[in-house]
């Protein structure tokens, strides 16, 4: 695919939900800069956040390049944004909705041909978002053109970020005893005994995290639950009085904790390949989970009035496509347990054990989804196919 005519984009991303949106981003610019040879700059307003996830930036240094992207603090006053004589892209990406510098918004009708400029939306499996993915909106002042493009899980919409090869070395990985040690020895985790049911834990604030917990303490199978530093820590306090920290795990009953310090969008996908079911949260661990091929419990980002609710339950009705209905009962309810904080907390213990049993299933129905999935064009793809046709 020839992107001669676009060798230049500006990403632009607003961090609201922690690490979710400085994510998407940063993989979707590494992505353009390593297959497709792009000059990307990604301006971010929460640098400390992406250097979390992407531990080759630094938090302290306003601008700077890693994995081919330039990567540039974005400061206020936005409106000055343009005085630092950066020249503008052919392509612009507004991740989420962001909002553009008011003179980086003018300076792009000063020029012979307008960049194609790009709302990346968040993702939904909502059936409304096929039909507006890809329309156009004028600008209400301005001689400029947007266009809103969607994630999503069909060939309607704009499918889902999948780097060249993140099959391969998946499986590669889980076939790599030694990889997976030296994976469990970064992370100062004990490795896992064969039989154990290894959980990974990241998620919001929930009451029903101290429950599960004690649920799966004192259930009949070995668990130990990997829960990344800074996560629910208010809830594992709930649990234990001593909090379990990198390298010191805390045992109760059939359950070992162990808190791994942060790590990098490689490293987790390597730890998500590593378990055997994955709870994640937000958007991007969501999709890292369903390329992992396993097992996944996922909480949408809360919403005033419950509104995540119903995205939660349009995710599920097209997952469960082909779930046996034992299994899609108990993702259903769990689930929607884990989803709704204003339920009882401990509904989703009472719920787990039906999830336990339907283990087998669910993991068969990941993987399969994971393939149909995959024959869809992968986001950035699909997303430089239809720059193409624009320029």
């Amino acid at each position: 695919m020839s992107i001669d005519r676009i060798p230049r984009w500006d990403i632009f991303c607003s961090v609201v939900d922690n690490y979710g949106d400085a994510g998407v981003a940063w993989r979707l610019a590494r992505q353009l800069a390593s297959e497709y040879g792009v000059d990307v700059f990604l301006f971010i307003d929460e640098l400390s956040a992406l250097a979390r996830i992407a531990p080759e930036l630094s938090a302290d240094v306003d601008r700077q390049q890693a994995g081919g992207v330039d990567v540039v603090r974005w400061r206020e006053p936005r409106a000055a944004f343009v005085a630092t004589g950066h020249r503008q892209a052919d392509v612009v990406v507004e991740a989420f909705g962001c909002g553009l510098p008011a003179a980086y918004l003018l300076a792009m009708t000063e020029r012979a041909r307008a960049p194609v400029w790009i709302n990346l939306e968040y993702l939904s499996a909502e059936p409304w978002i096929d039909g507006c993915h890809a329309l156009a909106s004028r600008h209400p002042r301005l001689p400029l053109e947007r266009y809103f493009y969607f994630p999503g899980f069909t060939a309607s919409s704009g499918g889902l970020l999948r780097e060249y090869g993140l099959f391969a070395r998946r499986d590669a990985f889980r076939a790599d005893v030694d990889a997976r040690a030296m994976l469990w020895r970064r992370l100062q985790v004990e490795p896992p005994n064969a039989d154990a049911l290894v959980v990974s834990l990241f998620c919001y604030p929930s009451r029903a995290i101290a429950w599960l917990l004690d649920a799966w303490s004192q259930g009949g199978r070995e668990m130990v639950c990997v829960v990344p530093e800074g996560v629910a820590g208010a809830a594992l306090g709930d649990w234990s009085d001593d909090l379990p920290s990198p390298g010191a795990p805390r045992t109760r009953g059939r359950l070992r904790v162990d808190r791994v310090a942060f790590v990098s969008q490689d490293e987790y996908d390597r730890l998500l390949w590593s378990c055997d079911i994955n709870f994640v949260r937000g958007e991007d661990s969501f999709v890292r989970a369903q390329w992992a091929a396993l097992p996944f419990l996922w909480q949408a980002y809360p919403q005033a009035d419950a509104a995540h609710l119903s995205k939660v339950a349009a995710f599920l009705d097209r997952y469960c496509i082909g779930l046996p209905p034992s299994a899609t009962a108990a993702l259903r309810a769990f689930t929607d347990a884990w989803n709704d904080d204003a339920s009882d907390p401990q509904r989703a213990a009472w719920l787990w054990p039906a999830m336990l049993a339907s283990e087998k299933v669910l993991d068969a129905h990941a993987k399969s989804w994971a393939q149909r999935l995959a024959h869809n064009a992968d986001l950035t793809a699909a997303l430089v196919k239809f720059i193409l046709d624009k320029v």
